[in-house]
Parts: C-alpha cells; structure tokens; sequence
C-alpha cells in the first residue's frame, strides 16, 4: 500500500478552500456586506411591523375617493408584497415600497375629492408619471441627477429625513397636535395613555439599544401594543382571520388615455417631481445608514432600485395602489442590522401572510411603532455634522432642506428647494463653476414644480 507524501512547507501554508457558499449567500451576499441571516430576519420583521399602518391607512384614504374600501385593502397588500419583493431579489436592498402617502393624499382628497375628477383616471396620472420615471431611469438620467448632488445636501436629506420621520412619530402618538390660532405645532395632551405609551416606548428603545440588545425594535413594538391593551390603546379585532376581498373591482380598472388631457399635466408633472425626489432621498438616507453608500455617497448600482421603483408606481397603479415608493419606515430595518434584499424578502413574506389575517394591521398601535420612528429619526440628525456650515454657499442649502421639509411637509418639495438653492447660492456667490451643469437642465422642471405649488 503506497503511502500519501507529507505536505511540503508550501502546501501546509496554502489556504483551505473556501467552503461551497450556500443559494441565499450567492444570491445576496450576506457575508460581504457584514449580516447574517437571522439578523436580515430580524429587519425584515421591523420593517414590516413600523409599515404595516400602510395597509390600514391607505385603503382608508381611497375609500373616501369612492374606491371599494375591501378591493383596495387586498389590492394594496398584493402591490407592498410583490413590489417589497422585488426591491429585494432585483436590487439587494432592504426596503419596503408601498403606496405614499403623500401621493395618495393627492389622488384621494385632491383630484378627486376637490376636483371630482374619476379615481381611475387619477390612478392613469400615476400611472404616467410611472412611465416618466422608468425613462428617466433607463436613459441613466435618475442615477446622474443623484450622483450630482452635493455632498452638503446628501447629508442635509439624511437629516431632513430623521427629523421629519421622528415628527411622524411624535404626531402618531399624539406628542404634537395642530395649532390653528398659532398655525404651528402645540404640545399635545400627555396625560393621555396613548402619549405615555409612546414616551415609555422611547425609553425602553433606548435603554435596550444602547445595550446592543438584538431585537430592540421588535421587543419595543411588542411591549407597547400589550401594554396598550388594558388601557384601552390597543384595539383587539373580533377576529385576526378573514378572508381577503376580491381585488377584481380595482385590477387594471385605469383609465390611461383620459389621464392624458392637457387639464391634468400638472398632476402628473407634481407626482412626479414630488416622488422623484422623495424616491431618491429615501435611498440616499437609508443606504447610508445602512452602511451602503461608496465613498463620495452614491449608491453602487443605482439604477436597480430606480428600476424597481418605476415599475412599481406602473404596476401599483394598474392594480389601484397609487404611488408606490420606497418607504421611510425602511429605516426600522437599516437600524437593525438589515444589510441586503433577504429583510425585504422577509418584510414581503409578512405582507402577504397579512391576506390571511389582514385584521393584524390594526392590532399594532400607532403608539407602538412612534417610538421606533421617533428613535430612529432623532439618530439621523448626526449627518448634519458632517455639513461645512462655516461655509454659506454649503450652509444656506442645507439649512433650508431641512426646514422646507418640515414646514412644507413633503420630503420631495425639501429636498427640490435644497437643490435650488445650492444652484442659485453659488452662482450669486461667484462660485457658478462649482455648479455642475447639468444641474441648471434640472432647474427647469424645478421652476414649473414650484410655479404649480403657488395657490
């Protein structure tokens, strides 16, 4: 029996090969951007509790434009799940996409509400705004405009962002309220249990995150909606199984050719802008708290999730689920260590198990998920320090991101007025050649957007 030769001192120090790499690994390459899988689990569970108000709130804001309220609750489930879906098997990323509510907002109580125009036919606005952005998107041009933007606004709509998430938050828990004599912000009515509920949520967030505690986001959101239970915050269905409408009313029920009379160009014109630019700084905030943005702050591979996103206001308009776009609650999943497209993976099987018990959504409290918004958004003002503020021509652009997006309340209308002004503040300033030109193509549409916002 011959004998196997010892290693030589070369082979002994040869490195091991690497162990065969599993489908899920291939697919999204876990271990290259630092997670694992129950981690991605663990993001795509808190992306889907923080969103899963969308399929509660949404369909209730069609409902009040004539839109079968029961049709519109499946067909907005099916639109998250597969769009949500998407996002992660085609662009890695962990993200929710659900229906804006900006955007609905503007369908609902706008267009056809104010202006009785028919719902099908605002959905066929969506629509072609749809088709505008998958354009954009092929010819590259979404990707340059990203690419750029400066870096003292890429850190100004990290900032913009966290405060006008933590503000979402504080109104869901009723910490603010509206102040008409004022026309601002009051403080709300803190003895409510609602109030307390969310103040006590923060907390606790904060105590278990600054322990490293993993789950932190789940076990706040848990912890609240029981709490919420005996005070009477947490509303418990009669029954958390039902079967799901017929979507059948609502599915391709659009009218493409009549949303295309010169009347309504300007609908179009400002749910495109106003998604386009929302759309782009929900990325931007999101990848970089996440860890995903390459050293001058763009996103590698850009024009994945543009793709995704293009497709998905098509698609979730045809099926009546206007204005599909990457959620800001996508944060939830990013401060949990959510690193690649499985959360979204994740975060979509969620939705889709909601078709069985769709009466779940309603069992999460608003209280519950305002202190993870509020945690989260109060954690994204670091960016800001990273903006040149003895710098003008950076300061003033910057400054007024932030503050237009909270006074206007559109992340979209914040981030186009921030990027106005770094145009027009460096060109008065003298400095006109750290303008890159592209950008005054860009101001074009930015000054019809603004035109259409004057009463």
């Amino acid at each position: 029996m011959s004998r196997t030769a010892p290693p030589t001192g070369e082979q002994a120090d040869a490195p091991a090969p690497p162990q065969p790499s599993s489908p899920i690994e291939r697919l999204f390459g876990l271990r290259g951007r630092g997670s694992t899988h129950r981690t991605e689990l663990m993001a795509g569970a808190s992306m889907f509790m923080a969103a899963a108000y969308a399929v509660v709130v949404v369909p209730g804001q069609l409902a009040d434009a004539g839109v079968p309220h029961g049709a519109a609750t499946t067909a907005v489930i099916i639109a998250i799940a597969l769009a949500t879906l998407a996002m992660g098997l085609i662009a890695n990323l962990p993200f929710v996409v659900a229906p804006g509510l900006g955007g609905v907002a503007l369908v609902a109580f706008t267009i056809v509400g104010q202006d009785h125009v028919p719902w099908d036919t605002a959905l066929g606005m969506v629509f072609w705004s749809g088709v505008a952005f998958l354009l954009l998107t092929l010819f590259g041009i979404r990707d340059l405009v990203t690419r750029l933007m400066p870096m003292n606004l890429k850190y100004a709509v990290s900032g913009g962002l966290g405060l006008y998430i933590a503000l979402i938050g504080f109104r869901d828990a009723d910490l603010v309220v509206g102040n008409a004599d004022k026309a601002a912000l009051g403080v709300g009515d803190l003895s409510q249990p609602a109030a307390l509920l969310a103040l006590g949520g923060v907390l606790v967030l904060t105590a278990l995150a600054s322990r490293k505690v993993p789950g932190a986001f789940l076990i706040t959101i848990a912890a609240v909606t029981l709490a919420g239970i005996p005070l009477g915050v947490t509303e418990i269905p009669d029954s958390l199984f039902a079967a799901p409408d017929s979507p059948g009313p609502l599915f391709f029920h659009i009218d493409v050719l009549g949303a295309l009379k010169p009347e309504y160009f300007p609908y179009i014109f400002a749910f495109f802008v106003s998604e386009f630019f929302s759309m782009t700084g929900t990325l931007l905030a999101v990848t970089g708290r996440a860890g995903l943005l390459d050293k001058d702050g763009n996103i590698p591979g850009a024009r994945r999730p543009f793709l995704v996103d293009s497709v998905s206001v098509m698609g979730g308009a045809a099926v009546g689920a206007p204005s599909m776009t990457a959620y800001l609650e996508s944060s939830a999943g990013a401060d949990s260590g959510g690193r690649t497209g499985l959360a979204s993976v994740w975060a979509a099987c969620g939705f889709a198990l909601l078709l069985l018990v769709t009466p779940f959504a309603t069992l999460i409290p608003s209280a519950a998920t305002a202190p993870v918004l509020i945690y989260i958004g109060l954690n994204m003002l670091g960016a800001l320090k990273n903006v040149d503020f003895k710098d003008p021509t950076d300061a003033v652009p910057a400054a007024l991101t932030v503050a237009t997006t909270l006074f206007f309340g559109n992340f979209g209308t914040g981030i186009a007025v921030g990027l106005a002004a770094h145009v027009l503040v460096k060109t008065v300033s003298g400095r006109i050649r750290e303008v890159a030109w592209p950008l005054w193509i860009v101001m074009v549409p930015l000054g019809y957007y603004f035109y259409t916002l004057v009463p």
